[in-house]
């Protein structure tokens, strides 16, 4: 009988989650036709660039997205910390699109930046408990 590998113990460490994310949706765009293109460096606030059949750019920024209440829901904008002071950027006029994967139902959604909150996006998997119908996004709407 051969040597038996020992997976590693996947990192749950945020950067190694985000990674994670990055490679699934940058596989997934790829499978289904677009060209993807990675900066040099992590100074832009986008992760990705992708080109379309009509040779059109666009700018990503990766997310992994959580369920919660019938919802994916992620992040939108981004934190850091400067001298023990937090602060928090939107993404409006510096990206294209959000790609967002859910790894707890492993599918790829991509968002275009104007149709979600400047803090937090949700995707809607299920109905609301109120049967609201107005401003829900439908998360088969975005699905890659």
């Amino acid at each position: 009988m051969g040597n038996i590998i020992k997976l590693p113990i996947l990192k749950t460490d945020n950067k190694s989650v985000g990674e994670r994310s990055e490679v699934i949706i940058m596989a997934r765009l790829y499978e289904m036709g677009y060209q993807v293109f990675i900066p040099l460096g992590e100074n832009q606030r986008y992760d990705l660039i992708i080109e379309d059949d009509d040779e059109c750019l666009y700018r990503i920024q990766c997310k992994t997205g959580r369920l919660s209440c019938g919802s994916i829901a992620f992040n939108t904008a981004s934190t850091y910390f400067h001298h023990n002071k937090g602060s928090r950027r939107d993404y409006r006029g510096q990206i294209d699109y959000f790609a967002v994967y859910s790894p707890d139902i492993r599918k790829v959604y991509l968002v275009p930046v104007d149709h979600v909150g400047i803090t937090e996006g949700q995707l809607r998997l299920e109905p609301s408990k109120n049967n609201q119908e107005k401003h829900i996004r439908w998360a088969k709407d975005y699905e890659v």
